[in-house]
């Protein structure tokens, strides 16, 4: 059992990718016991029975203003369904203390919603109140991820999960987040959750962690990606065997499991062979660089190939050498649209790449600039050294 510690900094981003992939996998999984799901697609599934559209249905989303067009264009299925909620849906979400304009941006973006009787919302609700008791807070929560409260349910299985990452001393921030992020894992059997997290941990002690640092360990993975706990241990296992016959020992593994996040899951064996036989081919490196350099950039074992190929030709083009890439490898990670810019305006300078570091094109925007700004300061004001010797006419 993880003992209870201090919070981490979590850094989660919610982009529009996740909630695409939550669809797919939902789908492909299929129907848990006791789960009930939507499709996404603007076509009618099986359970469409009108063939015009029901207009108490259409009447009662118009008077709360919500975008028909967008339902139309996006689920239009939604609207033939002989029995829908809407004036209910509406009326419980209110009363959670959602605003006019709140109601309409959640039935437009799922109006899977007004399918849902009204029983099945109030058992959902409170489910996650058990992590996000305050209905203010929970309302924010539905609005930004409709779909994972609406299309993603089962209610055994979500309470004993949301009982069982508790438990394991995950604080109730943390599990609400699970439960926008990646939902079905909440409709997995607890006892699936449980034999990947003691795998997880029986991989991290083996490889010289200790169960003290487990938990802060585990919290970040799995705010990295939370999707690692719907992976198989198999896979997980086959990796580290991989990257540990490559002469990396215990202590980099781990770093490289937290570099990896949740790719370590999903790296491809043969990818990753072909990866390192390029690398050493293309950098002329020992074994010994060849770790250092896949610890600098973990891309170039689960990057293909030609991906690799194409970002190298792209610097070299820009003026950088081998050897640069080979001291900055991780300049690899940016792509293209990127490495140009920062080229272009390093050029505009007056500054040549191969006289640089590629650290100053790496990094995030905010590191970019903070480079750039210390070489605009250097052509602007050039620094003087106070102990070189003057050039003067006797």
């Amino acid at each position: 059992m993880l003992k209870a510690v201090g919070d981490p900094v979590l850094r989660w981003r919610h982009r529009s990718w996740r909630q695409a992939l939550l669809c797919q996998q939902i789908i492909a999984s299929g129907c848990l016991p006791g789960t009930r799901t939507f499709t996404n697609s603007g076509s009618a599934p099986g359970s469409q029975t009108g063939t015009t559209e029901n207009k108490t249905t259409v009447d009662n989303l118009y008077n709360l203003s919500v975008n028909i067009k967008k339902i139309r264009r996006l689920k239009n299925w939604t609207l033939y369904e002989d029995v829908a909620y809407v004036q209910e849906t509406a009326s419980i979400l209110k009363d959670m203390g959602a605003s006019d304009v709140t109601v309409a941006n959640i039935l437009e973006s799922c109006p899977e919603a007004f399918l849902q009787e009204p029983a099945e919302i109030h058992s959902q609700k409170s489910i996650w109140n058990l992590v996000c008791p305050k209905d203010g807070e929970l309302i924010a929560l539905i609005e930004k991820f409709p779909d994972s409260f609406f299309t993603c349910k089962s209610p055994i299985h979500q309470r004993a999960n949301i009982r069982y990452f508790q438990d394991l001393g995950l604080n109730n921030k943390i599990v609400s987040r699970l439960l926008t992020s990646a939902p079905q894992i909440f409709c997995n059997q607890v006892e699936s959750n449980k034999k990947m997290v003691d795998a997880l941990e029986e991989n991290y002690l083996s490889l010289g962690g200790t169960r003290v640092n487990f938990k802060a360990w585990f919290m970040k993975l799995i705010s990295q990606d939370p999707f690692v706990l719907s992976k198989t241990t198999e896979s997980m296992k086959e990796n580290l065997k991989f990257l540990q016959e490559l002469g990396f020992r215990d202590e980099k593994v781990l770093k490289l499991l937290s570099k990896l996040k949740g790719f370590i899951f999903d790296l491809d064996k043969e990818i990753m062979e072909k990866g390192v036989l390029f690398t050493t081919s293309t950098f002329k490196c020992t074994n010994e660089e060849l770790r250092d350099m896949v610890m600098k950039c973990p891309a170039l074992i689960y990057y293909p190939v030609p991906l690799l190929e194409e970002r190298i030709g792209l610097l070299l083009r820009e003026g950088a050498s081998i050897n640069q890439v080979k001291e900055c490898p991780n300049v690899l990670e940016l792509t293209p649209q990127i490495v140009q810019f920062r080229a272009r305006k390093i050029k505009q300078l007056g500054r040549r790449i191969e006289d640089q570091s590629l650290e100053v094109l790496n990094g995030t925007k905010k590191d970019f600039e903070v480079n750039f700004g210390k070489l605009q300061v250097r052509k602007e004001r050039p620094l003087f050294n106070p102990v070189a010797p003057l050039h003067v006419e006797e």
